[in-house]
């Protein structure tokens, strides 16, 4: 089911696109820039940057006054994802080579810095406008280096997982809640703020922002092991093969019996696992509910977040963002 499904919604995404085409980037040093501008024309989902704006229209502010904010989380995303695949290793990012693998390490981190540095420079905007205040703009770059922060936190508990043989679903869900909801927490924060919303209103938007960002992760291990790696445009299994922990993973050694438990921890624990493998560890999810539960839990935390939006006053931004998140709920990839 593909995500943009109205005129609104189609707008606001066209907005998105429009806005990064008009990014005045550099031509040189091209070992710089080059790499930026491969990054963004990769596309994905801009899910952040349709939140910034989507929250500040339901809070009956222009979108306009957002697409500065939309713009910078968006940039600060892509920049967590060119260090993320050099620390993974990874050779792909949205089925293309990633700038790790197409250029160097030294080159994606200097290249994401450079985007880091760019997401500054778009909020500067709330700082130089009459129209916002003191308070507005410091608050805006809170929220942003708060997102920031809490991302670089969330990543760095991923990493601590990979050396520890057991991990609770209370510090996985920790670690979610760091490494994907901060932004979209951020995303949704920031787009209110730049409305002149309240602060209560605010609050709802964080607490919106935290349930799509553990949906969006669970949901993304869920596609892990049932979508269509063509859609996915990952392999099937691909975090089992990499001995990621995952939300799957985590409760199904909590939920197993002895013989299942010992059979999954000799596979998590092997490093040359077969496809075989895989399968069979997709069978035990299957035979313990596993993939059910996931399910269920994904359902939960989207109905809190829509249920949290309803309480909104009625306009057109409000029915958008509710089916935009049930598309999302729906996603095969």
């Amino acid at each position: 089911m593909p995500l943009i499904s109205t005129d609104i919604q189609q707008q606001i995404s066209d907005r998105i696109e429009e806005e990064f085409s008009k990014l005045d980037l550099p031509k040189n040093p091209h070992s710089l820039y080059d790499p930026v501008c491969y990054t963004l024309s990769l596309g994905g989902k801009r899910i952040r940057p349709y939140f910034t704006l989507s929250a500040c229209g339901i809070c009956g502010g222009s979108i306009k006054e957002a697409v500065p904010a939309a713009i910078a989380i968006e940039l600060l995303h892509n920049f967590t994802l060119l260090h993320d695949d050099i620390m993974d290793s990874a050779s792909t990012r949205r089925g293309k080579p990633s700038v790790f693998k197409k250029w160097d390490a030294s080159t994606a981190i200097l290249s994401g810095d450079a985007m880091y540095a760019w997401a500054f420079g778009q909020l500067q905007y709330y700082g130089k406008s009459e129209q916002f205040s003191k308070e507005q703009y410091c608050s805006i770059l809170d929220i942003f280096l708060d997102s920031a922060k809490t991302v670089c936190e969330g990543q760095a508990s991923d990493l601590e997982f990979e050396d520890e043989t057991t991990v609770s679903l209370d510090d996985y869900l920790n670690m979610i809640h760091g490494k994907t909801a901060a932004l979209i927490t951020g995303a949704f924060m920031m787009g209110g703020t730049a409305s002149g919303a309240s602060a209560d209103k605010i609050e709802r938007l964080k607490s919106i922002g935290k349930h799509v960002g553990i949906g969006f992760q669970i949901q993304d291990d869920l596609l892990d092991v049932v979508a269509d790696p063509e859609k996915f445009g990952k392999t099937l299994g691909g975090d089992i093969l990499e001995g990621k922990k995952t939300y799957l993973s985590i409760l199904s050694l909590k939920q197993a019996g002895p013989d299942n438990r010992d059979r999954l921890e000799h596979i998590f624990n092997n490093e040359n696992l077969s496809a075989n493998d895989v399968n069979e560890v997709i069978d035990i999810y299957r035979q313990l509910g596993i993939i059910e539960k996931a399910k269920e839990t994904i359902k939960d935390h989207y109905s809190t977040a829509i249920n949290q939006i309803k309480c909104f006053s009625s306009n057109p931004f409000k029915e958008d963002l509710i089916e935009f998140l049930t598309n999302l709920k729906n996603r095969e990839y």
